[in-house]
């Protein structure tokens, strides 16, 4: 169907594609991965023909339909219905030449073809895709322009899954939906009939709906079958038999250019090491398929226990507007070990939660009682429009440390993944992940109690997202999650709490029976039992959360110690200090030499204290840093 074969593509002196091939059976389904910025949104442009490559080519059968959903969003008067409707060109033509057309032979060839492509029951698939993505029987009569923008890119999606085309190509779609939305998405895809090829980062997606996972990496494709998982366990495979083989030729290299050396100047040997050159020379190496760094995310952990619970809400209820709640009757108790993932459809309610637990919005009425040492750490997509363009992250991070030296700000800037080339670019030059980046660190620099994401992964690549993965289940605050990704979901919370019907209350099942509870509401099909409930990754995911659980356990009482040793060197340096300021009144030594001698000698035994105390304190920081690498 899809053949890509020798393609080479440059930009700005980089190269994106080098020599690239792959080939894509018809109606298989791809999930095209790679770090961000290696030019998958650049491969889709090349398919579609908006852009051109230097070289190679891309073949496909003639009068083959593509679709590329757009990444402006349709704002005109038409409503949902028709807009999606318009998308499939052939219909909308051929209804309107039946609208004019006099000639009898030709009105039957309109209404036979009309009839082959099911052009009359168009409005009943059209509803059924608008409503899977969260659009109700009233908002699809509606006009698009009185939906804000990430509404009508959802229109777009559905625009471009109405017109069926042979192949469909998606760059990131999950970007702009819910939970909901993206579970029923994965549901539509795996039942679609032609060719997908989908540019995602949500590994649920890409273990779901896709057949093939195509991966573009140091400019070259490799093509894997299965899923997510799957090619991530081939990659690591094929990334240990390089490694190895690597190591075998370096050793081999090492041991020819020894014998080289040692005898090419000699007669008896002469020949024998001239044959070894032209071995070197012919010697191709094996480049290994190592990945780049992933940059760790660290959340530094609130200094001291607050004690449970941490907020309690009795009859709350909060809004924008007086006497319009959002939400009403929410009783509620957070605890400093909850790790909660908020489900519920985009409008419901969940970022209006996530401001009254951050404080940004006041409850309305009701009681909220929260811990007065209380720190609440926020992060939420539009904060990302919100930094100032002009700041670099060097700037952000010296206004939080204003005492720190140079050294100190570089250093700190450096364990958040801001080195010498990104420190000092302005936020606007930076990419939506280095932004992301820098509002995690912003939101938790101080160690708050409680850290609430809202959507925190749009921005973020595979790797990336598993990283934030693993720096939640270290963090040893609670965590309340708003995402799309379920996997995030799956690996991070504990409890379940649902926003629905203006309310927020627990969820007592798990999101599998969430998922066919959204797929039968919005007419998606119930999941094949014979599929079953992936019961090896649900588990899998139930032991990450016990493993990361079990982890802060037992870094706790380390974290204790460490907390108990900086106690004991504070105190000592203390006392010290009044000391010094005891022996430096000079008269002391003429009025009461016993007295100041007395002084000396016991600021000399704290000062051995002094020492060991620093000792133990720098022994238990080492083995709590290193039990926590």
């Amino acid at each position: 169907m899809l053949h890509i074969n020798d393609l080479t593509y440059r930009i700005d002196g980089r190269t994106l594609l080098d020599s690239a091939t792959a080939g894509i059976p018809p109606s298989h389904k791809v999930g095209l991965v790679g770090r961000n910025g290696v030019g998958k949104t650049t491969l889709l442009r090349l398919i579609t023909g908006e852009i051109s490559a230097e070289g190679g080519e891309i073949r496909f059968p003639k009068n083959t339909r593509m679709t590329l959903v757009s990444q402006e969003a349709p704002d005109g008067p038409e409503s949902l219905i028709d807009t999606v409707l318009a998308a499939d060109a052939e219909r909308a033509s051929l209804l309107a030449e039946a609208d004019t057309a006099t000639d009898a032979a030709r009105i039957a060839e309109i209404q036979m073809r009309l009839s082959d492509i099911g052009a009359h029951a168009a409005p009943a698939r059209a509803a059924t895709i608008l409503a899977g993505l969260g659009f109700g029987e009233e908002e699809q009569r509606q006009p698009c322009a009185e939906f804000s923008g990430g509404w009508r890119m959802r229109v777009a999606l559905a625009s471009a899954l109405f017109a069926a085309p042979d192949v469909l190509l998606l760059d990131e779609p999950s970007n702009y939906l819910d939970l909901e939305g993206t579970l029923w998405l994965e549901n539509f895809l795996k039942g679609y009939p032609n060719t997908v090829l989908i540019v995602s980062h949500d590994r649920n997606l890409l273990n779901t709906a896709v057949t093939s996972i195509l991966h573009l990496s140091a400019g070259k494709l490799s093509l894997y079958s299965g899923g997510y998982d799957a090619f991530e366990e081939a990659r690591r495979e094929k990334q240990r038999l390089q490694l190895k083989l690597k190591k075998k030729q370096d050793d081999e290299r090492r041991r020819l250019e020894r014998f080289v050396e040692r005898f090419r100047y000699k007669a008896t040997k002469a020949r024998q090491a001239q044959s070894r050159v032209k071995i070197l020379e012919k010697m191709q190496p094996i480049a290994a398929e190592v990945d780049g760094r992933v940059t760790r995310f660290t959340f530094p952990n609130p200094e001291k226990s607050l004690g449970n619970p941490l907020m309690r809400l009795e009859g709350v209820c909060v809004g924008y507007e007086p006497d319009k709640p959002v939400l009403r009757d929410l009783d509620l108790r957070l605890d400093e070990d909850d790790r909660i993932g908020l489900l519920g459809a985009n409008g419901n309610g969940k970022s209006t939660f996530a401001k009254l637990l951050s404080g940004r919005l006041e409850a309305s009425s009701g009681s909220f009682r929260r811990s007065k040492k209380l720190t609440v750490g926020y992060f939420a997509q539009h904060q990302l429009d919100e930094l100032n363009p002009s700041l670099s992250p060097y700037e952000r991070i010296a206004e939080l440390m204003p005492d720190a030296t140079e050294a100190q700000k570089r250093t700190h800037l450096g364990s958040l993944g801001f080195g010498i080339e990104t420190a000092d670019t302005p936020a606007h030059d930076l990419s939506g992940g280095e932004k992301a980046r820098l509002l995690f660190a912003l939101a938790a620099f101080d160690g708050p109690h409680l850290l609430i994401l809202d959507e925190p992964t749009n921005h973020l690549d595979v790797d990336a997202r598993e990283a934030l993965i693993h720096a939640i289940n270290a963090y040893e605050g609670a965590v309340i999650l708003i995402s799309h990704d379920r996997h995030l979901l799956e690996a991070c919370a504990d409890r379940l709490w649902l926003v629905q019907d203006g309310t927020v209350a627990p969820y007592d099942d798990d999101l599998n029976s969430y998922r066919d509870a959204c797929l039968s509401e919005r007419g998606g099909k119930r999941r094949n039992k014979r599929e079953g409930n992936a019961p090896s990754a649900h588990a899998s995911r139930q032991e990450e959360r016990r493993a990361g659980a079990a982890r802060r356990a037992e870094l706790a009482p380390l974290k204790k110690l460490v907390t108990q040793k900086e106690s004991a060197v504070e105190a000592l340096s203390a006392k010290i200090a009044q000391l010094d300021e005891k022996l430096g009144d000079m008269t002391l030594y003429e009025s009461e030499p016993e007295a100041a001698a007395e002084l000396a000698r016991e600021r000399g035994e704290l000062a051995k204290q002094l020492d060991q105390a620093e000792a133990d304190w720098l022994k238990a920081s080492e083995d709590y840093e290193s039990a926590s690498a």
